[in-house]
């Protein structure tokens, strides 16, 4: 796969010695585009020595065939304690906590995924579709009678991956609304630390209590199927609080900051309302224009070669995916959004063992909201300038914090 994409001679890799820091700052001009210090840093050398802020030495990949190399090999560890932060110096990281597939190595996390993967059927993805198009249109309607402007997040790119979540794992209808507000109260960035963390709590004793009554009365979903694996009643509700972080603030942003970004290229945003056929390639294409969850970390378990370099054991290698996916050895035009581009093989959802599980799920979502969105609301728009629209820049998903948008009203 991708075997004929140029690497950088090891020459000119070993000329840029000096480590680096991570760039995090959007100097761009475009909310969209990674920092410009990373796209100079890939162009110079796709992979290079960074330096920590926990005075660790170790190296930055932001070339595409770099990064797919690293994140493919099981010479690298996810395990959140080998590794070393790269935004700041936080001190030795703690083991993933239980149910946290992302940091966690096989065979642990070989099992877990085992059990998980054939739940994701072919059916129960063509039935959530049914239930995303309802939902769907549920929120659009509501919209719709309230008028503009609304705030989009709140009143749309939130709801329907948390409904959808609850759809997943079973959530009994009676119950969704509290199971709603905990979770909304996880994403709102006016509640506290305290507040966040009694909803982190009610939320996993409700998953705690669900998992109790499927034991006792299954039904089909995906918590009563994982009733029937080897597993406790504490690693069943884990897995499920993990799989509601995994889906719930990923899809929300991207189907928030993906709107902003078809809002922002007025002809990829006709393109798709006069093409809703245009869904699937459109839905890939922002996810590698996008690119919200940046960085992944690995930890070399042994000497392993990549790009004519030598990463030695122990050293924490940062893998850019938004430089990665705006790679023009692998992207023609790689700054252009263009949902007419055959973006497969982008690096949004990982690769490897550790690639997303619920990509199957965030993808039913994205082609059904967008098309819907844009064909309702044909002339839809900011209510602000774009400038004031307020960014998630020091979160670990980027997006959009709010996006006040308005149309023509009859």
């Amino acid at each position: 796969m991708h075997s004929e994409l140029p690497t950088a001679p090891a020459q000119e890799v070993a000329s840029h010695t000096e480590p680096v820091t991570l760039p995090t700052e959007r100097h761009t001009g475009c909310p969209f585009d990674p920092p410009a210090e990373l796209t100079r840093m890939r162009e110079e050398a796709p992979l290079r020595r960074m330096r920590f802020p926990d005075g660790h030495i170790g190296w930055l990949a932001t070339g595409y065939t770099a990064i797919r190399s690293i994140l493919s090999d099981q010479r690298f560890s996810s395990r959140y304690e080998l590794t070393h932060y790269p935004l700041a110096d936080v001190g030795e990281l703690s083991p993933a906590p239980l149910g946290d597939l992302t940091g966690i190595d096989a065979p642990e996390h070989a099992r877990y995924r085992r059990l998980l993967m054939g739940k994701f059927t072919v059916r129960r993805m063509r039935r959530l579709t049914e239930r995303v198009e309802q939902i769907t249109t549920e929120h659009l309607d509501a919209m719709e009678r309230r008028g503009g402007p609304v705030d989009l997040v709140e009143a749309f790119a939130q709801p329907i991956p948390a409904l959808m979540i609850c759809e997943l794992l079973g959530v009994p209808t009676g119950g969704r609304e509290v199971f709603q507000r905990h979770a909304t109260t996880l994403l709102d960035q006016k509640t506290t630390d305290e507040e966040k963390g009694a909803a982190g709590t009610a939320l996993f004793e409700t998953i705690h209590e669900l998992v109790l009554a499927k034991r006792t009365d299954p039904t089909d979903d995906l918590l009563s199927d994982l009733t029937a694996a080897d597993l406790t009643d504490e690693e069943l509700s884990a897995l499920g609080a993990f799989l509601l972080g995994a889906g719930l603030d990923t899809t929300a942003n991207q189907l928030a900051l993906g709107t902003f970004a078809l809002l922002s290229n007025p002809e990829q945003f006709a393109a798709l309302r006069d093409d809703p056929g245009l869904a699937d390639q459109a839905v890939e294409e922002l996810l590698r224009y996008l690119s919200i969850a940046d960085p992944m970390m690995r930890a070399a378990l042994e000497d392993v070669e990549v790009e004519g370099q030598v990463i030695k054991a122990g050293e924490t290698v940062i893998c850019s995916v938004q430089a990665a996916n705006r790679d023009a050895r692998r992207f023609p035009e790689p700054d252009r959004l263009d949902l007419h581009r055959k973006a497969t093989g982008h690096l949004s959802f990982g690769h490897g063992a550790h690639q997303c599980l619920g990509q199957q799920l965030a993808r039913v979502e994205m082609r059904v909201v967008f098309p819907a969105l844009v064909t309702r609301f044909p002339t839809l728009r900011l209510a602000v300038p774009s400038e004031q629209i307020p960014l998630r820049e020091q979160m670990n998903i980027y997006g959009v914090h709010s996006l006040p948008v308005t149309w023509d009203q009859e």
